[in-house]
């Protein structure tokens, strides 16, 4: 959906007051994206409902989501309870509404003359958008549902004030881009020959998925249990029982996201993960490689023999660096 900014818009000093504050506490939409991708998660509740997609849910589930939104967001961005609205936003009373769909806002009559924020997101897609508009009735639809909530006419919708329009990617579902065949076989992973456990699969999940990101939210939907995090972990996790097939797990605490960039892989933030399989190198290759411990090591091919990964010692990052910045040193000698 375009959203395009009218002349009148810009010139409203209460949205352009607002717009400014919103910019000032998130310059990028970095928060407001990861509020929403959050808000998902809490919506599915993956970690006592397995579930990880909008149909999975109930119809009442559903209509939580524009609330869980609104509440999200004030917890964020700590704003000022409104009114007749949700917020105040640099002194301007500001209504949250969540929409499904494009353009499918409802807009109850007690905001009538007051600013809405209007967001959409589309996890399938994994994106989302987010504008302002003053809430006038000569731009809403005729028709009122029986909550007397009317939508913005198509008039209505050019009058939106798009906000942050070069930013609108979610940090993506893991679960809904696998194919159904890696899928099914994360969550009916068996170990040993025994039922379905939380650790036989999170093991297949570091398994199958390798050189990207699998986020907090996700181990906990596929491991279904309290202590999900240990499944990940070392001692009995999937971390020591996927060295023996050469996979080694990064996370994002001490040198190991620097290890991640060394590979040419994505560093691992606060309550991420990334598996890869690895293999030693010698320090004439060409390949990109990562100080581990007293050697290096590089992505291996499929065609690699497995080898054991290493065990990452806990050492600062600047150990790493040190390392392989002595090691190019040597090489251009």
């Amino acid at each position: 959906m375009k959203l395009l900014a009218s002349i009148d818009q810009i010139e409203d000093p209460e949205i352009a007051a607002v717009r400014d504050r919103l910019y000032q506490l998130d310059p990028t939409g970095e928060r407001i994206a990861r509020v929403i991708r959050d808000t998902y998660d809490q919506l599915y509740d993956g970690q006592r409902t397995g579930h990880w997609h909008f149909s999975q849910l109930s119809k009442t589930e559903k209509t939580h989501m524009g609330t869980l939104i609104e509440i999200n967001l004030q917890r964020e961005f700590k704003f000022d309870d409104g009114d007749a609205t949700d917020y105040r936003i640099a002194g301007v009373q500001v209504d949250c509404k969540y929409s499904m769909r494009p353009g499918g806002w409802a807009l109850p009559p007690e905001i009538i003359n007051h600013l809405a924020l209007l967001i959409w997101a589309n996890d399938d897609t994994a994106t989302w958008t987010a504008g302002l508009v003053r809430v006038d009735g000569k731009i809403m639809n005729l028709a009122l549902n029986r909550d007397r909530k009317g939508t913005l006419s198509a008039l209505g919708r050019t009058k939106i004030m798009r906000l942050w329009p070069d930013h609108g990617r979610l940090a993506p579902n893991l679960f809904i881009s696998l194919d159904p065949a890696t899928r099914a076989s994360i969550f009916n992973a068996q170990e040993n020959g025994q039922p379905s456990s939380g650790q036989a699969r999170v093991n297949e999940l570091f398994r199958r998925v390798q050189q990207r990101i699998i986020r907090r939210a996700e181990i906990a939907t596929v491991a279904q249990q309290e202590d999900f995090m240990k499944r990940a972990r070392e001692n009995g996790g999937a971390r020591s029982k996927l060295r023996p097939e050469g996979i080694l797990i990064l996370g994002h605490m001490e040198n190991e996201p620097v290890i991640a960039d060394q590979l040419g892989l994505p560093a691992p933030k606060s309550g991420e993960l990334i598996s890869v399989r690895v293999k030693p190198t010698d320090q004439s290759s060409d390949d990109k490689m990562a100080a581990i411990g007293t050697s290096f090591w590089t992505i291996a091919k499929t065609t690699d023999s497995i080898q054991e990964a290493p065990s990452v010692p806990k050492k600062s990052a600047q150990a790493a660096i040190n390392m392989l910045r002595a090691h190019d040193e040597m090489n251009q000698k």
